[in-house]
């Protein structure tokens, strides 16, 4: 099916994506702008699974500064190439990284880096708060399992819901950027500071 060039350009504008993989999912998707958008994730969550084991070298240093200096954020975001680290879609989720690290405050960036110690204490408060129970050992553990990953959505940056759209989490939002970008894009380490915490 034929779709018009405003069609191709509504959907660029909500995606970002390119105006050919646009055109592409219009088509495949018989000009259902719903479909498309659901076309382009599935596009950009495969493009997404090919490149992750490619290296991710270059990429740059992101920094935000809130309230008039009284919080900031410095986050590394690799990808492959400069040419990559230097595009318009690298640096938008440069930025939105920053905004989600300083709004939500996260530990970790993923759920590998959490010592195992922390998370072995989070067992123990997670069983202490079910508390005496006749429940089978496997539902205990499935309570506990939950109660993990509600933890770690909350820690770790990867697993946070967005800011922008709590329907997807950062990790969403990292596939889609890998998708239109085409190469391999990891966030390495960040830091948050907030004027006086600790003191």
């Amino acid at each position: 099916m034929a779709v018009s060039s405003e069609l191709v350009k509504e959907l660029r504008t909500m995606t970002g994506a390119g105006i050919l993989d646009c055109k592409k999912a219009l088509e495949d998707s018989d000009g259902n702008m719903e479909k498309a958008i659901e076309w382009l994730k599935k596009r950009n969550a495969s493009v997404a699974v090919k490149k992750v084991s490619r290296d991710a070298k270059d990429g740059k240093v992101a920094s935000y500064i809130h309230g008039e200096g009284r919080l900031g954020v410095l986050v590394e975001i690799n990808s492959e190439t400069d040419f990559v680290a230097r595009s318009d879609n690298f640096n938008a989720f440069a930025k939105e990284i920053c905004l989600q690290i300083a709004a939500m405050g996260p530990l970790y960036v993923v759920r590998e880096e959490v010592p195992v110690e922390l998370v072995e204490k989070q067992k123990e408060i997670a069983l202490a708060q079910i508390g005496e129970t006749k429940k089978p050992p496997e539902v205990l553990t499935r309570i506990v399992e939950g109660k993990l990953n509600k933890w770690f959505g909350e820690i770790c940056l990867m697993e946070q819901a967005y800011i922008r759209d709590d329907s997807k989490t950062v990790k969403d939002l990292l596939t889609d950027v890998i998708g239109r970008c085409g190469e391999n894009i990891k966030v390495r380490r960040f830091t948050r500071y907030n004027l006086g915490e600790g003191l």
